[in-house]
């Protein structure tokens, strides 16, 4: 367990990080050093080649329940429009950074998500969440747009404008039941089942080619915003040419039809 951290744990597990936000007696909510850690910490990932997937959970009975209001009011109260647009961006700057490192990131999320912790889910490339899971953007609920650090570009994409448009515009909660149901979450799980049901889809990714895995996340997200079909195909042709061209395909190829016979 990596203590570098003052409100993170990280466990290494061979190839895979185990990534756990570490304020439960806050409900993991967002203080300046935690979005100063997860920042570095995200960041980093974009030039580290020994971890090649993020499981990102967290201690105690919730995910992430935001911002801690308590501490980023006492800091707003004291900052000009140019400090509270700094703070912003270092808040969203996590948000890019889970999207461009290459590893996939998979989150295990129980309780509260909201605000930015819902956030962090979406930008996730994999989520599981247990029965008790409530996610909502809660940015509107204090004042704010709905629409904050990415989540308006990254929830249309993955539930459809519809329901996106619903969730931004009332702060409602998302139960697991309907995330479940509209696709958000890729299973349903009790919490003694949680950590087991990562570490198997942990082993099934690691089985992949590390640039496989690696350009599959890239591919996913550029063609998410392709603007077209041909678009999207080049950027395919390109990676499949790449991987195709390295020594490790041909061993893989032998492999697979040794396991064949």
């Amino acid at each position: 367990m990596t203590s570098a951290y003052q409100t993170l744990m990280v466990e290494k597990r061979g190839a895979a990080d185990w990534l756990a936000l570490n304020r439960p007696e806050a409900m993991n909510t967002l203080n300046e050093r935690m979005v100063t850690e997860l920042a570095a910490y995200f960041t980093g990932l974009e030039a580290d080649r020994s971890v090649r997937v993020v499981v990102l959970r967290a201690a105690g009975a919730n995910f992430c329940a935001g911002l801690d209001l308590k501490d980023m009011a006492e800091r707003f109260a004291s900052l000009d429009a140019g400090g509270i647009y700094a703070t912003q961006r270092s808040l969203s700057r996590i948000i890019v950074a889970m999207r461009r490192c290459p590893q996939p990131i998979v989150s295990l999320i129980q309780g509260a998500a909201c605000g930015g912790g819902f956030a962090f889910a979406l930008a996730s490339d994999i989520r599981y969440c247990t029965p008790d899971a409530r996610m909502n953007a809660a940015f509107i609920q204090v004042g704010l747009s709905g629409c904050d650090v990415g989540v308006s570009f990254l929830l249309p994409r993955l539930i459809g404008a519809s329901v996106a448009s619903e969730l931004l515009l009332t702060g409602r909660f998302l139960t697991a039941e309907r995330a479940h149901a509209l696709g958000l979450v890729s299973g349903v799980v009790e919490h003694a089942q949680l950590e087991s049901t990562a570490a198997d889809l942990v082993k099934s990714l690691l089985k992949s080619s590390p640039l496989g895995l690696a350009l599959t996340k890239q591919g996913l997200n550029a063609n998410l915003t392709a603007s077209s079909l041909e678009a999207a195909i080049e950027i395919e042709d390109r990676q499949q040419a790449l991987l195709a061209s390295a020594p490790e395909f041909i061993a893989s190829i032998k492999a697979f039809l040794a396991k064949s016979r």
